[in-house]
């Protein structure tokens, strides 16, 4: 693997410094690099999803160009990653999750369920660009929604080791933005149902061998990897770009499909029994305790499977 500063040129930094998504633009390969930085648990938060929401809507109402201090540049590619060692993303917000429920305020967990989604379908559709190639940078464990985040990209790449799964069954729920349909398009529907309903944590390597994975990389060089990977596609983005579409008309995933599975995850969520929401609270201690770990030491965690 080539050292990182021979592949990665100069960035310059964009958008709201304030933020919980960090976004850096690259103009000799035309590539955003963006990245979680959550405030808190590694989790998709509602401050987290209005951020990258403010990203993103900014993205495809420039037509899928990127406003640099009023220049606008078009880009060929768009890597998603974390900044917090060891995790992609956790997923939804378990916490809110549960209040909500406890309180029976249905209105609100559909509105946070919809919040994911117009994050989720815009990246799905390539933000409307007829340019972007989107990749996903795993460099550490991605649960539930934060596997699905990862599943949304044309490409993933991920390091040897990183956990990723849908824990979602573990407390008699499923994982309801986007994962069902994102697998199946990569690994059939009768496959993408045994890894739902199995709650297993898969190392990278596994999902590699399944087919959802793209590209492997050593642990730590996950950045590099993806800069590679666009050197690589860079003289033929055209046809890889072409590819991709093609692949969105033969396997369509419509906004309305996404839509009716949030109904469906949001009725699932108010019968749940008072047993499946203590054992969701377990869930969001394990990965409270992850947290404090990981901001104690700065060093990249243990997997989470470990502290479950």
């Amino acid at each position: 693997m080539s050292n990182m500063n021979d592949v990665i040129g100069l960035r310059i930094q964009y958008g709201n410094s304030n933020g919980q998504f960090d976004t850096e633009y690259e103009p000799a390969t035309g590539t955003i690099w963006g990245y979680f930085n959550p405030s808190g648990r590694p989790c998709f938060s509602l401050g987290l999803l209005r951020d990258i929401r403010l990203h993103d809507s900014a993205l495809a109402v420039n037509g899928g160009k990127v406003d640099i201090d009023g220049d606008l540049h078009t880009p060929k590619f768009y890597v998603c990653g974390s900044r917090v060692p060891g995790v992609f993303n956790l997923g939804g917000d378990l916490s809110l999750f549960l209040m909500l429920i406890r309180s029976k305020d249905r209105q609100a967990l559909a509105a946070y369920a919809r919040m994911c989604i117009d994050n989720m379908f815009a990246r799905i559709q390539n933000y409307y660009s007829q340019n972007l190639i989107t990749l996903s940078m795993v460099q550490g464990d991605a649960l539930g929604g934060g596997f699905e985040c990862a599943l949304s990209s044309d490409v993933v790449i991920a390091e040897r080791g990183v956990q990723m799964g849908l824990p979602e069954i573990l407390f008699n729920m499923f994982p309801g933005m986007g994962a069902y349909s994102l697998l199946a398009r990569r690994i059939g529907m009768r496959e993408a149902e045994k890894m739902i309903l199995s709650g297993r944590m898969m190392s990278a390597e596994e999902l590699h061998d399944a087919g959802v994975v793209d590209v492997l990389a050593q642990p730590g060089e996950a950045e590099a990897a993806a800069a590679e990977w666009i050197a690589r596609t860079a003289r033929r983005h055209n046809g890889t770009q072409a590819v991709f579409r093609a692949r969105t008309l033969v396997q369509p995933i419509t906004r309305q499909e996404l839509d009716s599975i949030t109904d469906v995850w949001v009725d699932a969520a108010f019968r749940l029994t008072e047993k499946d929401l203590r054992m969701m609270g377990r869930l969001v201690r394990s990965q409270l305790r992850l947290t404090e770990r990981v901001e104690e030491t700065e060093l990249p965690a243990e997997p989470l499977a470990a502290a479950m």
